[in-house]
């Protein structure tokens, strides 16, 4: 049931990137272009989730430790995805340690906002994940369901995988990750409702 809710665009990919990963691991550098093209968009959105604008920064350094320890990774093209994402948010969380950054959490607004909808909106919010105004919302979910939405839904990893990313148990990060979709679900059905005024959740009645 919940596979009409993973992110098939992402995955469809990765018969292509475990091939790319082996030949990288072989000294082919232009199959670790490939693989990171593959990978960077969904780690990218994923740490700008975290990090917000410093991204790119972010995704630089993680990179960098990639390309250095490419020849310790033992997987497919799956394993890398979630090896990958691993690093990345290594590097974001010491990012983030030297910023002294928490991300935003405004759990009070977010409780007022949490609207029924229809069985659709978990598929809607799923959609409108990949802009950038989805990820502003994101970021004010609390860590746990941010990080959680973002491994599931933008990097593209599958349960078990989300998990061994965040060190916690699959039951967990699926609960974390159901919360943040009805949260954001709730924060996109107010604002469909008000399309006319200015976009300011707190704004919502």
């Amino acid at each position: 049931m919940g596979q009409g809710a993973e992110p098939r665009r992402v995955r469809a990919h990765d018969g292509e990137l475990g091939a790319a990963v082996a030949r990288a691991q072989q000294g082919d550098e232009a199959a670790f272009a490939v693989a990171y093209r593959i990978v960077q968009p969904g780690l990218l959105g994923y740490l700008r989730g975290i990090v917000g604008d410093d991204a790119e920064d972010v995704a630089s350094d993680a990179w960098l430790e990639i390309a250095r320890d490419l020849g310790r990774f033992r997987g497919d093209g799956a394993g890398f995805r979630g090896w990958t994402a691993t690093i990345a948010r290594h590097r974001a969380l010491d990012h983030l340690r030297r910023q002294r950054v928490r991300p935003r959490s405004s759990a009070l607004e977010q409780d007022v906002l949490e609207l029924p909808g229809p069985q659709s909106t978990h598929e809607q919010a799923l959609e409108a994940m990949s802009t950038e105004h989805a990820l502003e919302l994101v970021r004010g979910l609390p860590r746990d369901q941010a990080e959680a939405v973002l491994l599931r839904v933008v990097v593209g990893l599958d349960g078990p995988a989300a998990a061994r990313v965040l060190g916690k148990r699959p039951g967990a990060v699926r609960t974390a990750a159901y919360r943040g979709l009805k949260r954001l679900a709730g924060q996109l059905a107010a604002e469909s409702v008000t399309d006319e005024g200015p976009r300011t959740l707190g704004e919502s009645t």
